[in-house]
């Protein structure tokens, strides 16, 4: 678990929330986004990385619908723009 998961983890054993979701798949692609650059020629990752991004795209519209200051909270904390 990451420092920016352990954030926004609801309680200490969160692992299912939408806020922490989002914070782990924002790691995943991050690192996806860092080895694909350095192996460009490694497709099986960087469709890896499209479902990563599109899910988390997904909890995001989730936390806009639903839970709009959770969601901005989010926003701010990962340094993420929409």
């Amino acid at each position: 678990m990451t420092k920016r998961a352990k954030e926004l983890a609801i309680h200490e054993k969160d692992t299912g929330s939408s806020e922490f979701q989002v914070a782990q798949l924002t790691d995943k692609i991050e690192n996806l986004s860092k080895h694909i650059q350095q192996f460009k020629k490694d497709k099986h990752s960087s469709v890896g990385l499209l479902r990563a991004v599109n899910r988390r795209k997904k909890l995001l519209d989730y936390l806009k619908k639903n839970k709009i200051d959770s969601y901005k909270n989010v926003l701010s904390k990962l340094n993420l723009r929409k």
